[in-house]
């Protein structure tokens, strides 16, 4: 009897042992959950029109520049800061000329409206195409 009780002891705490389950589930290193909401980009609060005329009335061309005709596209990138400000503008392809120069000139002491993201304001990076062309 003394056997039979400690035999049936044994199966029972085998039987519990192996029924339960490790309930921590095993976290994949490499599932990463990227959760960025961006609520608005950042943009010139007068509209993209009042910009390029801004651009189209305010460029000075050199006297070469308008000799050769110069026209094409200046890409530039800015920071857009949580208070309006530019910061770290540069071309990241122009015309040359000196109007790649006037082109970053004109639009460092801009205000643009930040970026808003996850409900606040906040440093956001902007890429401007501003066509240009010497007459």
């Amino acid at each position: 009897m003394k056997n039979f009780l400690l035999l049936t002891l044994f199966i029972f705490s085998a039987i519990l042992t192996y029924g339960q389950e490790n309930k921590t589930k095993q976290k994949n290193p490499y599932d990463v959950n990227f959760h960025v909401v961006t609520q608005s980009e950042p943009s010139y609060p007068a509209g993209d029109k009042v910009l390029f005329t801004y651009f189209a009335d305010s460029i000075k061309y050199s006297d070469e520049a308008k000799a050769k005709g110069i026209s094409g596209n200046v890409l530039v990138s800015f920071n857009v800061m949580p208070d309006s400000t530019l910061s770290d503008v540069f071309v990241l392809s122009g015309v040359g000329y000196g109007i790649d120069d006037e082109v970053v000139k004109l639009l460092t002491p801009l205000k643009y409206a930040p970026g808003i993201q996850s409900g606040e304001k906040t440093k956001m990076n902007v890429i401007l195409t501003v066509p240009v062309k010497a007459q």
